[in-house]
Formats: structure tokens, C-alpha cells, sequence
């Protein structure tokens, strides 16, 4: 059946008149935000259906093999028995930021095989895929590129494990959003013969060739080994990752973090903690390379003094970590850097869990903290350009409960963490679809918290990031993440900071608010932090900050946002935004400040010179001719 005009339906039940233009971001009639799912629809029967076709008097066919459900608020069709085929989905879901989640079925008359629509795959707000890695390689700089390859290494023993690691050598299967390889579907061996390495190397082959010139060296001699038969993938890990690392060594790194939490204007107490709060001296020396969050468990005699205990007694073991890695000569291992954490984990669970048993708390009784940490690791390494730097760019996530991370740029928000629910398990251990499982009375109930039980029940998630781009690093507990506000307001609450209209520590506050508004039952804690790479190139005067303003443009739907079923129906509006500011060409600058220094004297350019050689050179480079030959030699 055709549609001429596309149409999504509000998820409010009480909604009076529920359709709504494809496009909106609220519904016309209640104000409730517009949920969109935009799907993969799987197999050769859905690449026969054509665009503007309706299926199942629900899905729009956006595209070819691009669905939009627009009765999000209903659950979608899922066989009594989950065939075999969706096992994997379900096994890697703790994976989910590089691998789509299954949705649902749908069922074709005439037909004997369903199609298998898969949410959470790589596709934009819009309706579009993103681009394959082979289509993105060549304009990705090298360290992306490197990280890209290494992701992929990561993926190969779990996929391998599941039997679909051919998924990682079809290259239109492997797309890529930012620094994140997505993959479109799983797909398993067409043949008996297991996949290995040196199909992976001659899937890598076409890559190589056209990699970024300081690293194919390197690359080349990684993929000579990949295709020896006695190779091992720790081996290949390794190497890849100490190029890697000495590649992002390159980039400068400058971290800002700013922390607050609030008790909400519902509750007196608050059982919520971070660091770094308001409080914090800003000369503690684990600032700013440590951010934790922990929403406590327990009532305000337990859950308070629970992620208290747990705060300070990270800060000690972490501590104490950075000044370990401090005094190695080597690069330390991830997996070894991950055991260290893990342990350290191990020791504040005890902390809390033996204090549970002084006071025989038991059962529901006993106090205990979901935790969401970051650690940036400033290890020291040899670059690829041959020089010594004091910082690998290794950023260590660690998630336990349901608070969350998110990792947000100007074109994307990534939500970072998966929640440790009973929902997430039922999917984990292949019981049930996600959006069924979001269906069971118990399935926002935690399945993980420190402290409640003895540490060799931990299973803390511990993931390892590159940080190669600008962008903000969120943490806070569910208070704000609740009805999924990050991924509806990033647009109005980050994208300022990162245009330097508003100072971050104004941005945790407005986060802090919208919160309050928004999901006012809960106490709220927002840790914020501002990571950039981009050169830092001298300017003439420093800009004025802009005033601050109320009205924003209207951002577009976010892809996969899942409110609740009834969420409220005020809408989202930021407490204060900044103006854009006008923008001059950055070679504009340059060429003034070249002729100002000039003009003046030779010392101005030859500080300049010697404080970021390959920044400066690079930019001369771009420069009319006349003026490079103002710039000192490049050798």
C-alpha cells in the first residue's frame, strides 16, 4: 500500500489526535516527543519492497532496506520461539555500540521466511546510512584510521565465538560514524571453514594501500604478519595498538571537567555523588583526569553513605593507579590497564559490602552505588613522528547500574554504556527481544550495584576509548538520563560548549535543570567533561563571551530515542543558550597575525614555531606564496 504522506503516531495513549507529520519532534496535539525508529530491514525480501510502500499497515519504507516504524508505541511482532538467527543480537547486545539490536519480525503473505528488522543500526537521523569504511577511509586522518582497524580487531573473537565473524570482512558491511565502527547486520560463514586472520588481512589489503603516509609502514608489516599461518591475534593486538597510541600521542590534549549534583525539587536528600563537585579544590591532582558518578541505593541512611564511601575510595585506588603507570617505562597493556581497575573496583565493592555486614543489613536492606567512572590514563609514548610524548590519549570507561555516558560532538550524541537492568539481561542471555523485555514490570530493577554483594558477583563493564576528536564527555545518573533528555536535548546543552558560546561549568548547571524540570523525582548528578585535540593556534585577543540567550533553533528528531510510555508533555526547553558568534576564516587570522609578528619582529614567529612545528607548518602551508616565505624552514 502506497503513502503519500508519511505519518508517525505519538506513543501517549491519551494522545487526542496521535498522527503526525514525518519530521516533527513533538506531536502537534500533546507536545510529547516523537520517538524514531529507523530499522534495517534484513534479507532479499525486503530489498524487493520499494520506497513510499507501507508494510504491515505500520512500517514506511524510508529506502531501500530502511524502515520507519511509525507506531513506535506498540510493541512490534516476535515469534513465541526466538529462532536461531537472532541468538547473536542478543549474545553481543553488551556490544551495542557497534552492533544493531533486533526489533522484530515481519511476516509477508505468500512468504515462508519473516524479516528480521534490526534497530540500533548505522543509520542517521535522517534515514540515511552511514558510510561504508572503505567510502570514509581515505579522508579519515591516521589515527582514526588505526582506531578503526583496531575496533574491528576488537570485535573478532566475540563475533568469532558466535560464528558471524564474516560480518568483519564483507567492507559494505562496516560502516562508521565518527571514530565508531557500526556494523549493518551479522552475518554467518557461507562455508564450514572458519574465517581467520588472513582473510581479515586480505579484507584490510585495499585499505592499507591508501592509509595515511606516517603509518603504512607499520600497517604493512601488521598485515605480513596477519597472513603467517603461526600468527596469534594478541600478537597483531599489540602491535596495532602501540601504533595506535604513538599516532594519537600526536594530537595535544587539553581536558576540562566540571562536576555538580543536586538533590531535586522532590526529594530532601540526596543519595547521589560525584567528583569533581562544587566543593572540590581545583588543585587536587587527580583533576582532570578522573569523573565519577554514583546514585546511591538504600534509602538516605544506606544509599547516601554508599556513594560517599564509594567516591573517596575510588579517588584513593585511583590514585594510586596513575601514579604506578607513571613510573613504568612500557606501555601498559589494555587488558592489563582494565585488570588493574577492575581490581581496584573489587576493593571499594569490599569496603561498602563489609560495612552492609557491620550493621546486618540485609536483603533489600543493604546499601549499595551504581558507579559510571571515567579515567584518562596519560601514558607516555614514543610518536610516530619520533618524538617523546606525555599523553596516549587512553580514556577508561567503567559503568556498573544504570548510570550512563555519553559521548557527544557537534554532529552526535552516543550514548556510551549499556544499563545493568533485569531488561538488558533477558536480552544478554537470549530470552527475550529488548522491546519485549522493556515490557515487564521488573525491567528498569538492577541487577548490578557496588556493595551489595561480595565482589566475586561483580561484573563490572570496563571499555577503553581513543580520544581523537572535540567533543564532551557526559556522565550522570539516571535523574537526568531518565526518558532518554540527554538524547532529546543534547543539541540545546552541549553544542554551545563546544562552540565556546557558554563555559561548561554553566552547561552541568543547565543539564542540572533540565533534569529538575523534566524528571523532578529523582536527585541528579551531571559530571561534565571537555575534551580537545584540535591545535591550539596563538590568537590577537581574546573573545568576548556571548550573551547569554533563551531562544534556540528547533533541532532535528534524534535517532532511537525510547521515552516512557507516558512521558510528560511540557516540552524541552534549555534554561539559557548562547548566541552563535560570528566566524572568520582561521587562514584569515593567520595571514594578520603573520604580518603583525612580522611587522614587529622575527621572535613573535619563531616561538611559534618551536611551541607546535607541525601545526605552524601545516598552516603556512596553506598560505599565498609570498607569505610562506615568512615561515621558518620545516627541518
Amino acid at each position: 500500500m502506497s503513502s503519500h504522506q508519511p505519518l508517525i503516531y505519538c506513543i501517549n495513549p491519551a494522545c487526542p489526535n496521535p498522527a503526525n507529520p514525518v519530521g516533527n519532534r513533538l506531536c502537534v496535539s500533546c507536545q510529547t516527543p516523537l520517538e524514531y525508529h529507523y530499522l534495517w530491514a534484513t534479507g532479499p525480501q525486503a530489498d524487493q519492497i520499494q520506497p513510499g510502500e507501507k508494510v504491515a499497515e505500520r512500517y514506511q519504507v524510508i529506502s531501500r532496506q530502511i524502515w520507519l516504524d511509525t507506531l513506535p508505541g506498540l510493541p512490534p511482532e516476535v515469534p513465541s520461539e526466538l529462532p536461531e538467527e537472532i541468538i547473536p543480537y542478543l549474545r553481543l547486545h553488551p556490544l551495542r555500540l557497534h552492533v544493531p539490536e533486533a526489533y522484530g519480525f515481519v511476516s509477508q503473505p505468500g512468504e515462508e521466511d519473516e524479516i528480521l528488522l534490526l534497530d540500533n543500526a548505522p543509520i542517521d537521523t535522517n534515514g540515511r546510512l552511514y558510510p561504508a569504511i572503505a567510502d570514509a577511509w581515505e579522508q579519515a586522518s591516521s589515527v582514526r584510521q588505526v582506531y578503526w582497524l583496531w575496533q574491528i580487531l576488537q570485535l573478532w573473537t566475540p563475533l568469532t565465538e558466535l560464528g558471524v565473524a564474516t560480518s568483519l570482512l564483507v567492507p559494505e558491511n562496516i560502516r562508521v560514524e565518527g571514530w565508531r565502527v557500526r556494523l549493518l547486520e551479522l552475518l554467518e560463514s557461507p562455508t564450514a571453514e572458519e574465517p581467520n586472520l588472513a582473510k581479515l588481512q586480505a579484507c584490510w589489503q585495499p585499505w592499507i594501500v591508501n592509509a595515511q603516509m606516517p603509518i603504512v609502514p607499520q600497517l604493512k608489516d601488521i598485515l605480513a604478519q596477519m597472513g603467517e599461518e603461526k600468527v596469534e591475534l594478541q600478537t597483531i593486538a599489540s602491535q596495532l595498538n602501540h601504533l595506535l597510541l604513538s599516532t594519537a600521542a600526536e594530537l595535544p590534549l587539553r581536558l576540562e571537567i566540571k562536576g555538580f549534583t543536586d538533590a531535586g525539587p522532590q526529594l530532601k536528600q540526596n543519595e547521589d555523588n560525584c567528583y569533581p563537585n562544587s566543593t572540590d579544590s581545583s588543585d587536587d591532582p587527580l583533576l582532570p583526569r578522573l569523573s565519577i558518578v554514583c546514585d546511591g541505593i538504600g534509602g538516605h541512611e544506606g544509599g547516601e553513605v554508599a556513594s560517599q564511601m564509594a567516591v573517596q575510595s575510588i579517588k584513593l585506588q585511583m590514585r594510586a593507579l596513575l601514579m604506578e603507570v607513571a613510573q613504568q617505562n612500557e606501555i601498559v597493556s589494555p587488558e592489563l590497564l582494565q585488570q588493574q581497575i577492575e581490581a581496584s573496583l573489587r576493593v571499594v565493592n569490599n569496603v561498602i559490602c563489609a560495612c552492609n555486614d557491620q550493621q546486618g543489613r540485609a536483603a533489600t536492606q543493604r546499601m549499595g552505588t551504581t558507579l559510571v567512572m571515567a579515567l584518562q590514563v596519560p601514558q607516555k609514548v614514543t610518536t610516530t613522528a619520533d618524538w617523546q610524548s606525555e599523553n596516549a590519549h587512553e580514556l577508561y570507561l567503567v559503568s556498573v547500574g544504570d548510570s550512563r555516558a555519553y559521548w557527544i560532538t557537534r554532529n552526535y550524541c552516543q550514548l556510551l554504556t549499556v544499563d545493568d537492568d533485569v531488561a538488558s539481561r533477558e536480552v544478554r542471555f537470549a530470552r527475550s527481544l529488548y522491546r519485549v523485555a522493556q515490557q515487564r514490570v521488573d525491567a528498569l530493577s538492577l541487577t548490578q550495584a557496588l556493595g551489595t554483594k561480595e565482589a566475586e558477583y561483580l561484573r563490572p563493564k570496563i571499555q577503553r576509548f581513543i580520544l581523537e576528536e572535540d567533543g564532551i564527555l557526559l556522565l550522570c545518573s539516571d535523574g537526568l538520563s531518565d526518558n532518554n533528555w540527554v538524547e532529546y536535548g543534547w543539541q540545546d546543552y552541549a553544542v554551545p560548549v563546544l562552540n565556546n558560546d557558554i563555559p561548561l561549568e554553566d552547561a552541568v548547571h543547565y543539564w542540572v535543570n533540565l533534569a529538575n524540570m523534566k524528571n523532578g523525582h529523582d536527585n541528579t548528578s551531571v559530571v561534565l567533561t571537555h575534551c580537545r585535540v584540535s591545535p591550539e593556534h596563538p590568537v590577537l585577543f581574546t573573545p568576548r563571551r556571548a550573551l547569554v540567550d533563551t531562544s534556540v533553533p528547533e533541532p532535528e528528531p534524534e535517532l532511537d530515542l525510547r521515552l516512557e510510555p507516558d512521558p510528560p508533555a511540557e516540552t524541552s526547553a534549555p534554561v539559557a543558550t548562547g548566541k552563535a558568534k560570528g566566524k572568520r576564516h582561521p587562514l584569515l587570522i593567520l595571514v594578520g597575525l603573520l604580518l603583525l609578528l612580522v611587522g614587529g619582529t622575527s621572535v613573535g614567529l619563531f616561538a611559534w614555531w618551536q611551541y607546535d612545528r607541525k601545526g605552524f607548518n601545516q598552516n603556512c602551508q596553506q598560505l599565498p606564496q609570498p607569505v610562506q616565505r615568512l615561515c621558518p624552514p620545516t627541518k
